[in-house]
């Protein structure tokens, strides 16, 4: 608490210039009325408030922020994650999330939580998730939070961020806050733009394509659509080149390494190359006087070439250390070694249709919406070396798929009850239905083929003669059929909301929901009050409490998966095969393992907001506690945890040829307190244009309150659940501190947005204290220049991380020709990136 006053206190000096600016203004400035001063602050928002009064950022009892479409493309960022990034302090991600479909599809955290604690709605209607979990994630393991790079940036409209928790308003998720994605409703006029960039240094050259186009339809309606590609390519590596690939002979280097690539860590940095289309259509069609039809849908497609999720496999051993991996290289199809990698194609899409109008006194809306996340899994560059020589190097993994049908009816109207406002009164219902399916891959995929090593005096054959090699593919493994899985659910929820202002200038609200799940997430209650009360003109108190939920993802329940793995130990390399169990599963439930039940929180926030003139401040202070929070347990099963023991288990339930077993579990309770704090100062000269002035700062500490004892099945043996690193990684992997500092300057034609970030330290924790990294805070500069050729066409340039900014190098380079800057850094391991932009209205 003492920090988040010291907060609010820098947050005032900050503004404090602005403030007197606002008293006694330059001689050749002249200060912008107010609607135009604080365009945000007079906005009318529909996200967070159910109620007919119009409610505004400036008047909204809660904190929220809305970002307009100039401000999205003027970051130079192509798609809405790390858009959203660059705006929102409170919102990070790592550089890179792990092994997986992780490293190909960046985790989120918000306020410290992971993004599955935040819901997403299109034209506030809820959004599916994604189908691929983070099972291999540190920061936001196991999360399945919706993509929202999958929403095409030029159909936004504009987007509406609450910063607080609404379970009660809106059901599951909405327990960090909530990002309404507004798409664009011009009902005439489009544009086209293009984009191209590229990396300072290290390539990862980027072209994006965009086109929007909306026309009149009927009596006042509209029809738009948006269509954007891009294509993406890989990094250059970041990683350090490691001395030798080849063993030595006869204590000297072999002479092929004159030739060989020493730069073996290909996915370190930006490990991707992307290609997407999104596509988007916004109608609307008056079909009465008190009657309008609606209907909205996005549709994508992304295919994914990505090295990051797989380890370079050596071909028979390199720097010295025994490479026991070695014999799944199989020198006949892979005499230098490889690098394997992940292909993800996906077919995503939502699609809504709905009636609102007005019945008597009551206003509604009855919609359907239904979307999909449909993901074909490959690997290429491989091998499964249990097939011997005559094995694919190309492979069908398996597919998973997210689905969620969504039907509402809300209802709206307002009492009259003798107050200073009338009582606005919110009722709904909403029927919700989801599945999950993880389909099982080609038999070459996971299947052991038999196949035995010959001892042929070769030197391969002498090192590896007799044995046989893994099962399943090296770097990957394909979904079996013991590991795949089809579960769905229905929910079934109704809510009420009541609001108004009591007497002037004292708004209160208060709201509930009850919902109800056909699965172990049972029944749940949520509440919400909220409240705003005026002291003076321009300066108001505000705050609310209010309890969340959030459903386990059907994902996090069902998902199940074999991989094979590599640890290092001593100087060895070891490969093992563990097992991801599906928590209902006979063999977790012998291990200890419950059904999954919700995740529980309570949410306390207050503060001030402050307008005058052209100036506004909010700081807003908060606290959420999140009770039985889903957790992966540690890897059970290895020569540290429970290691023979664990394994007769699993083996007398039927899991068989594994070294260790993990699931999913509701293991602890955690506290994060913060406070966000927004200052804008606008203000016009008459010889230097505009400036709009905006500093945005974003603290929050994350503590563990409780970790679950052990169950009974594993309480005699020697097991942690969940371990130093996986706890320390909820606390003190992301930066605790976020500051924004940015200058929007319009003088005539010309435009230029600079923007500085700073990020706070943070660190990449071990298993023992002594193996922690921490990586200093870094000032990161972004600039974005523009200059109107005609009131048709503009000619932007620009530079995200101008300066070239790297994280700390810190502690020793890995193994593998890696970690020389960490992973989690939230700016990224691969310096700056300059682009070009050309739109065109039409």
């Amino acid at each position: 608490m003492k920090t988040i006053l010291l907060t609010g206190a820098a947050a005032l000096a900050l503004v404090t210039p602005a403030l007197a600016g606002a008293a006694e203004a330059p001689a050749d400035a002249v200060v912008l009325p107010a609607d135009d001063a604080a365009a945000d602050g007079g906005t009318i928002i529909v996200t967070g408030t159910r109620s007919r009064s119009v409610r505004t950022v400036a008047d909204s009892p809660v904190p929220i922020d809305v970002i307009e479409p100039a401000e999205l493309k003027a970051t130079g960022r192509t798609g809405l994650k790390e858009v959203l990034g660059q705006i929102v302090p409170s919102l990070t991600m790592p550089a890179l999330g792990g092994g997986g479909t992780s490293a190909s599809v960046r985790p989120i955290s918000i306020r410290g939580l992971s993004g599955d604690y935040l819901l997403v709605l299109v034209n506030g209607k809820r959004r599916h998730t994604t189908s691929l979990i983070n099972n291999l994630s540190r920061i936001s393991g196991g999360s399945t939070p919706v993509d929202i790079d999958l929403i095409p940036t030029n159909a936004v409209g504009r987007i509406e961020v609450l910063r607080d928790g609404a379970a009660a308003q809106y059901g599951s998720d909405a327990i960090s806050g909530v990002i309404n994605i507004i798409l664009d409703d011009a009902p005439e006029g489009g544009e086209f733009s293009s984009t191209a960039g590229q990396l300072y240094e290290k390539g990862g050259a980027l072209l994006q394509q965009q086109i929007g186009y909306g026309t009149r339809i009927g009596d006042g309606g509209f029809v738009r659509f948006a269509i954007e590609g891009k294509y993406h390519d890989r990094a250059d590596s970041s990683a350090e080149p490691v001395p030798y690939i080849y063993p030595f002979i006869n204590g000297a280097p072999d002479p092929r390494e004159a030739n060989a690539d020493h730069l073996i860590a290909g996915g370190y940095g930006r490990s991707n190359r992307d290609k997407i289309i999104n596509g988007s259509l916004n109608a609307e069609l008056p079909v009465g006087d008190a009657l309008k039809l609606y209907s909205f849908s996005t549709l994508s497609y992304r295919d994914i070439d990505d090295k990051r999720g797989a380890a370079f496999a050596a071909p028979t051993g390199y720097g010295g250390l025994a490479n026991v991996q070695g014999q799944t290289v199989l020198p006949q199809l892979y005499p230098s070694g490889f690098q394997a990698r992940r292909r993800i194609r996906e077919w995503d899409g939502q699609a809504a249709l709905g009636l609102k109008g007005t019945v008597g006194a009551w206003d509604f809306d009855i919609s359907s919406s239904y979307g999909r996340d449909h993901v074909r899994l490959g690997a290429e560059g491989t091998l499964n070396p249990s097939l011997g020589p005559s094995s694919k190097t190309s492979f069908f993994m398996g597919k998973q798929v997210q689905t969620l049908w969504v039907n509402n009816v809300d209802l709206s109207r307002d009492y009259d009850i003798g107050l200073a406002e009338p009582l606005s009164v919110a009722i709904g219902v909403e029927h919700r239905w989801e599945k999950f399916q993880n389909i099982a891959g080609e038999p070459d995929s996971y299947r052991d083929g038999g196949y035995v090593i010959p001892a042929d005096g070769t030197p391969f054959g002498q090192l590896y003669g007799g044995r046989s090699p893994s099962p399943g593919l090296v770097s990957f493994t394909g979904t079996s059929p013991a590991d795949q899985s089809s579960i769905s659910r229905n929910n079934l929820a109704a809510y009420v909301d009541l609001s108004t202002s009591i007497i002037k200038g004292w708004f209160v609200g208060v709201a509930g929901r009850f919902e109800h799940y056909d699965d172990s997430a049972g029944d749940t209650v949520s509440g919400k009050f909220s409240t705003r009360y005026e002291i003076a003109p321009g300066f108001a108190l505000r705050g609310g409490v209010n309890t969340g939920f959030r459903a386990p993802s059907l994902a996090q329940t069902a998902f199940s998966t074999t991989q094979n793995t590599v640890t290092v130990i001593g100087n060895n390399r070891v490969s093992t095969i563990s097992k991801f169990l599906p928590v209902n599963s006979v063999a977790a439930l012998a291990l200890g393992a419950k059904p999954l039940k919700p995740e529980k929180s309570l949410n306390f926030t207050g503060g001030f907001t402050f307008e005058r003139g052209p100036v506004r401040l909010t700081v807003d202070a908060y606290q959420i506690r999140v009770d039985d929070r889903i957790v992966k347990t540690e890897f059970l099963g290895t020569a540290s945890n429970g290691g023979t023991a664990i394994r007769n288990i699993l083996v007398a339930n039927g899991v068989t040829n594994v070294d260790s077993a993990q699931f999913f579990t509701n293991a602890i309770d955690t506290r994060t307190r913060g406070v966000d704090v927004v200052a804008e100062y606008t203000v016009r000269t008459a010889g230097f244009g505009s400036f709009r002035l905006n500093a945005a700062y974003s603290y929050n500490k994350t503590k563990i309150l409780k970790v679950i004892d052990n169950p009974a099945q594993l309480a005699p043996l020697n097991v942690t659940l969940f371990g130093r690193q996986a706890q320390r990684d909820l606390v003190a992997a992301l930066p605790r501190t976020k500051l924004v500092l940015s200058n929007d300057w319009s003088l005539d034609r010309f435009h230029a947005l600079l923007r500085v970030t700073r990020y706070g330290s943070y660190v990449e924790s071990s298993n023992v204290a002594s193996g922690d990294r921490r990586f200093g805070a870094k000032w990161v500069t972004d600039l974005d220049v523009s200059y109107d050729l005609s009131e048709r066409v503009t000619l932007s340039a620009g530079a995200n991380n101008l300066f070239d900014v790297y994280p700390d190098r810190n502690g020793l380079i890995a193994y593998d020709g890696s970690g020389a800057y960490g992973n989690f850094a939230p700016f990224g391991l691969s310096g700056g990136f300059y682009y070009g932009r050309v739109s065109v209205k039409f």
